[in-house]
């Protein structure tokens, strides 16, 4: 059986050191230094080094509500290798119609309450994301209950049935939030790659991001080293490193992956494009930086996943893997 990385290192720590890892030693995908270099030029500083979320991205709720919908959303938030065969909402991507969908149940009828989340079913799923009873996605909608309930009992069992409890037990620490929240069921992302484990925790860390984001840096967004966060590593921020240059893949991958091909999840090249982007996303930070700029992982994840809703990028195939990780 895997061990898991040693607790010693910070959750984003342990990330960032496997990523540099696995892009020694990857085969599939590659960084290519020059091209990398020139594209730190093209990141937009400001974005890069205070992201923000637009105000039409949260429900209109109070406080509390807006804690929830975070978590809440982060806890389905994956899914990317069924979009192809989801049903979407008119010009939304399929993660965008997810939140969508879950942002107007909060608007119309409040928050999810821990009990609502205890009590999800793969039906209530369906209603609430707007799909086929019995279609494509139901595969995913079963997904999406079981993270719910996995959710509402860790909550119920720790934190008083709180979602405010949960994110000020981190007491202002990125790292922290994501490492309670990785222990929770459903929300493990550590794959495996040369014999070691590589932990990658998308959803961990950008739920600290979202909170950040959400609360312009105060009160339950506040956190202290939200500088620590690498990328949030899915499968379009490495689509877009791949477009652009920065990344390169292995032909035959690129074959399989344009001809709409699933990637096995945990197989070496999936963990390559996740680990590879984390670590390529590190240089372009550290190129930022040495340039004077203040960047952070997460200012660069919201710039490069932007962009990946651009026209050049949207008419190329990305990878897709069913996977609860991204």
């Amino acid at each position: 059986m895997l061990e898991r990385p040693s607790s010693a290192a910070s959750l984003p720590d342990r990330v960032r050191s496997a990523a540099a890892a696995v892009a020694q030693r990857s085969t599939f995908v590659t960084i290519d230094d020059r091209a990398l270099a020139a594209y730190a030029a093209t990141i937009p500083v400001e974005q890069a080094c205070r992201p923000t979320l637009a105000p039409g991205d949260l429900p209109a709720v109070d406080r509390a509500g807006l804690v929830a919908w975070v978590v809440t959303v982060n806890a389905v938030n994956f899914g990317s290798g069924f979009f192809p065969v989801l049903a979407k909402r008119p010009g939304l991507s399929g993660s965008r119609s997810v939140f969508a969908c879950l942002q107007d149940r909060f608007d119309r009828q409040g928050p999810l309450t821990v009990d609502d989340l205890r009590a999800a079913t793969v039906e209530g799923c369906t209603a609430l994301f707007e799909q086929e009873p019995g279609g494509p996605a139901t595969e995913l909608m079963a997904w999406f209950a079981s993270a719910w309930r996995s959710l509402g009992e860790a909550l119920a069992d720790r934190w008083d049935g709180s979602f405010e409890d949960l994110v000020a037990s981190a007491e202002g620490s990125a790292a922290t939030l994501a490492e309670l929240l990785a222990g929770i069921d459903g929300w493990d992302d550590v794959a495996e790659h040369g014999g070691e484990p590589v932990p990658l925790f998308k959803r961990a860390q950008i739920t600290g991001a979202h909170l950040a984001m959400a609360f312009a840096g105060t009160g339950p967004g506040r956190f202290d080293d939200l500088d620590r966060l690498t990328i949030f590593a899915d499968n379009l921020v490495p689509h877009v490193l791949r477009v652009d240059g920065v990344l390169r893949f292995e032909p035959d991958l690129v074959a399989r992956i344009e001809a709409g091909e699933l990637l096995a999840p945990g197989s070496p090249e999936e963990v390559e494009i996740r680990a590879v982007a984390v670590h390529a996303s590190e240089l372009l930070v550290q190129q930022l930086r040495a340039d004077g700029h203040p960047a952070t992982a997460m200012g660069l994840d919201q710039v490069l996943w932007s962009r990946g809703g651009e026209p050049r990028y949207k008419a190329r195939p990305r990878h897709r893997a069913r996977t609860t990780a991204y």
